[in-house]
């Protein structure tokens, strides 16, 4: 294979930062879907150049990077499986599996049977969330088992109703997931190096969205979207701090929430968008409704905020794909409809990346004044739901059951 040209390369500034060219956990470095980097591409080229593709079992969950190799988790027939892979060639390093039947919910056999959840990657360690609930961790390095959960008995299921997709974080030596089932579940934080709980949650059941940590009004908080609730946590304790009500039909809510300054943003299916500011007030907690847009309305896809631009992909008109300002919720732009189902949003660059689960990828200027592709490329021939990632060697695709590497020349 010729050697590839970098689709983007930058360094951070900053000495806890990842390497601009690591992407490790959902959504990438800061849960947020933007890419460390800051290549300026003033063009895009008519078609991306093929570089290795391995296949490598079925499943949505999202590949990440870490010092030059991809792990990934995915499925094999009653398996789930762990495995890391060569950034540069695509050789398959090491792999570990565990046997993992699993009976899909009728309602949701078109999204087979996992694994949904995106691993992450944390002091030399990958942590993997099952979706019939097994936590695992396993050495990074050479793919040893380091300790496994799987709750059972711990509550009335050990998986919600569609399976768990929940992606889970490491905040200061402490794993966060939410486990159990429909009505009965708990946040949980585990000790990253025993999976001993440290403390636990029980207010809700889990939902489908992944959590993301932020100091707000001087408190470090874990906030998500459980079955019932976008809830904010004391992430250092486990206590609860506020919540604001949010249920949708099909009790799907799938939306990694964004902050915005001490503002908290989410949506659901057919729940628009809205935004809340967490206070602080005399010993406890409230939230006040910052604005609320019905305009568009997000469901399975998370939106990217950039420039104090919320840009995301709306399930209303058979999918669109829309920009609206944070600060105020006005609509800036949205796309034409029939885009898809889902859509998976990276910001790289100055550029925004957008693939459908049709595998289609389009590149569109961020700050742009409307919808006006700069490229679009075809990137497999199976449905994609995984997140693209940019690395310095090119662009990371999951399909089905294939993963491949794309050059950008």
């Amino acid at each position: 294979m010729a050697r590839p040209t970098a689709i983007l390369v930058a360094l951070l500034t900053t000495a806890e930062a990842p390497m601009a060219a690591d992407w490790p956990q959902w959504r990438g470095p800061n849960r947020d879907g933007r890419a460390a980097l800051a290549e300026r591409r003033t063009a895009w080229p008519a078609a991306l150049r093929p570089g290795w593709k391995v296949t490598v079992g079925l499943g949505h969950s999202s590949p990440i990077v870490q010092d030059g190799r991809v792990y990934l988790f995915s499925r094999e027939g009653d398996e789930e499986v762990a495995a890391a892979f060569e950034l540069a060639t695509g050789k398959r390093l090491w792999r570990q599996s565990y046997p993992t039947p699993y009976t899909m919910n009728p309602a949701a056999t078109g999204h087979g049977k996992g694994p949904k959840s995106t691993p992450v990657w944390s002091g030399g360690r990958l942590y993997t969330f099952g979706i019939a609930g097994t936590v695992s961790c396993f050495e990074a390095a050479a793919g040893k088992l380091v300790w496994r959960r799987d709750f059972q008995g711990q509550h009335r299921s050990t998986a919600p109703l569609y399976g768990v997709a929940l992606s889970p974080l490491v905040d200061k030596g402490l794993l966060i997931l939410h486990v159990g089932g429909h009505d009965d579940g708990a946040l949980l934080a585990l000790d990253v190096a025993t999976g001993a709980t440290r403390w636990a949650w029980k207010g809700s059941g889990p939902g489908y969205a992944s959590p993301v940590v932020a100091e707000l009004g001087g408190t470090r908080q874990v906030i998500l979207q459980t079955q019932t609730h976008l809830a904010g946590l004391d992430a250092a304790r486990g206590a609860l701090l506020w919540s604001v009500p949010i249920t949708t039909p099909y009790d799907q809510n799938a939306i990694t929430p964004v902050v915005h300054g001490q503002t908290v943003i989410y949506s659901g299916l057919e729940q628009g968008i809205r935004a809340v500011r967490v206070v602080p007030r005399g010993g406890s907690w409230a939230t006040e409704e910052a604005w609320r847009n019905g305009e568009v309305s997000m469901y399975l896809s998370s939106p990217v905020l950039e420039g104090g631009l919320l840009y995301g992909f709306s399930h209303r008109h058979k999918g669109e794909f829309f920009c609206l300002e944070a600060e105020t919720g006005r609509l800036r732009w949205r796309s034409e409809g029939r885009q898809g189902e889902n859509a998976a949003l990276v910001a790289a660059g100055r550029d925004l990346l957008l693939l459908t689960d049709e595998a289609k990828l389009t590149v569109v200027r961020l700050g742009a004044d409307g919808f006006v592709p700069l490229a679009t490329f075809t990137v497999a021939a199976s449905p994609t739901w995984a997140h693209p990632v940019p690395t310095e060697q090119g662009l990371l695709i999951k399909d089905v059951d294939s993963l491949a590497l794309w050059n950008i020349e």
